[in-house]
């Protein structure tokens, strides 16, 4: 619906354009070791400026304490 509307007001290049960007901010990758917040996806969104559960009671799963580099990245690679 978002994208219908944007098409009416700023023409057809505009969505298309959006779409692009969307396309491409999801297909970045960081290193396996590191985990990707997704900030510019966010920004896109609009989601960037508040404060939600996630934010402060995380996955457990995404906490901050840092592995052996090396190992993360074999076994995401498959060398392991």
């Amino acid at each position: 619906m978002k994208f219908s509307f944007l098409r009416n007001i700023k023409g057809l290049h505009a969505p298309l354009k959006l779409q692009m960007e969307f396309k491409a901010v999801k297909q970045a990758q960081h290193l396996p070791f590191l985990h990707s917040f997704h900030l510019s996806l966010d920004i896109l969104k609009g989601n960037y400026d508040g404060i939600g559960f996630e934010d402060i009671l995380n996955d457990p799963e995404q906490n901050e304490i840092m592995g052996e580099s090396h190992l993360m990245a074999e076994r995401k690679l498959g060398l392991l």
